[in-house]
């Protein structure tokens, strides 16, 4: 009975989250049980042309380090943002969704060639939280029971969190840097007056693939009392 709730409970989790979750703890025990290496994995554009190891532009962004703190917060911050997205502004949108994050991984690989990051997972969840953030600018957050903030602070409080943890910070601004052209690009540019227009556009081969199911009428959506997923999203209010 445990393992069939436990089924249930995974398959109501929405296809993207699901599948990119999935992918990305799959790829980090694959790491840690030595069934594939790192250095298959990274991104590396000399690998990627000369020796057609194109999976590398996948999997750059599935691995997270080692099993740990910094593996455990990761996945907490790309599942709990990323699903929030899915369930809220992108509701019976995937195929708009999967574009997100076509354009998110495309413009973050061009930066990987000039500031030279092996692996992007961390900028695609910083990448997900911006863009979260910026659409639920009201939302009110606590940080691990210290600071107060509203919901558009929270990448900036997260690059202050790797700085005190002593991690690279590039990776946290690329991540803000792509949020950001994609929020300018959806929400900022289009409502222009005088000739603002949408600037990414779904291909119809995405809308056909994921945007046929229709819409489930027992749908119940996540609560909006503990937005930040964690300890620090507890007593959170929207205003």
């Amino acid at each position: 009975m445990a393992l069939r709730s436990l089924r249930q409970e995974y398959l109501q989790i929405p296809t993207v989250t699901r599948a990119y979750t999935t992918a990305c703890v799959l790829t980090t025990l694959a790491v840690q049980l030595d069934l594939v290496s790192p250095f298959q994995l990274y991104f590396n554009p000399i690998l990627i042309v000369h020796q057609y190891q194109i999976w590398r532009l996948v999997t750059t962004f599935l691995y997270f380090g080692t099993v740990g703190f910094n593996f455990f917060f990761n996945m907490i911050f790309t599942y709990r943002y990323c699903r929030m997205l899915e369930e809220g502004p992108f509701r019976g949108r995937t195929a708009d969704f999967v574009m997100m994050f076509i354009f998110g991984g495309v413009c973050m690989i061009i930066f990987a060639f000039f500031v030279n990051l092996l692996f992007l997972g961390h900028a695609f969840t910083l990448m997900l939280v911006y863009v979260w953030s910026r659409r639920t600018p009201f939302v009110r957050m606590n940080f691990f029971g210290l600071l107060n903030f509203r919901a558009p602070f929270l990448p900036w409080v997260l690059l202050g969190f790797s700085l005190l943890l002593g991690n690279v910070i590039w990776v946290d601004l690329v991540g803000m840097a792509v949020g950001h052209m994609y929020y300018f690009a959806e929400d900022v540019f289009p409502n222009q007056a005088g000739g603002g227009f949408r600037i990414i556009k779904t291909p119809q081969i995405l809308k056909n693939l994921f945007d046929e199911r229709q819409e489930d009428s027992d749908y119940a959506p996540l609560p909006e009392d503990r937005p930040g997923g964690f300890a620090w999203g507890q007593g959170a209010d929207v205003h």
